[in-house]
């Protein structure tokens, strides 16, 4: 099912939030950098059709199928979600139009918010999606794609691709090959 907005009515949801998708059976938290107003409008992380995440997941072997968030997740979506141990939060929750809207200080601040998530939920490995601003939020302004040095006692801390459309330096494969990578990480099973 398709859902519509114009840009005005987009324009609302500016500085609204999305829940977390994430449980205690969480095993691999995706880290986005926040929502975007098309998926504070549906409730889903990811929403836009441009986004490449849920086909990189679906390339990866992660999920079974290809989800499509675009008018929100169903509920049969949030649960298979969660049950293969799958989170999904962000690291600033306002939502803007852009990324480039949010401020270091934010991005800094949501770094210390991910810190409770982490130490509540205890995922196995935490994946920020997007090297522009992990190293903002975490004050590394060296670091690279890849396994990081992790300030959390029992999770690894890995930074990834960001999904977005506007990341043209990443294909679906090559974001499906590094979230494939955090997924073994985390111990999830990979369908071949």
């Amino acid at each position: 099912m398709s859902v519509r907005f114009s840009r005005d009515e987009l324009k609302r949801f500016s500085g609204k939030t999305l829940p977390d998708l994430i449980s205690h059976q969480v095993r691999l938290l995706f880290v986005g950098i926040n929502p975007g107003l098309r998926s504070v409008a549906v409730q889903a992380a990811f929403a836009p059709r441009g986004n490449r995440f849920y086909p990189a997941l679906f390339q990866a072997g992660i999920t079974d199928r290809l989800i499509d968030a675009s008018a929100g997740f169903t509920d049969a979506d949030r649960e298979y979600l969660l049950h293969r141990g799958i989170g999904i939060t962000g690291l600033v929750q306002r939502a803007t139009a852009s990324a480039a809207e949010l401020t270091g200080a934010e991005l800094v601040k949501g770094a210390r918010r991910l810190r409770k998530t982490v130490a509540e939920f205890s995922p196995r490995v935490v994946a920020v999606l997007g090297i522009t601003a992990y190293r903002a939020a975490f004050n590394d302004p060296g670091a690279t794609l890849g396994k990081q040095l992790s300030p959390y006692p029992a999770a690894e801390l890995w930074v990834v691709p960001n999904p977005s459309g506007r990341n043209a330096h990443a294909s679906v494969t090559t974001l499906a090959a590094a979230y494939r990578e955090v997924a073994n990480a985390a111990g999830i099973e990979i369908d071949a």
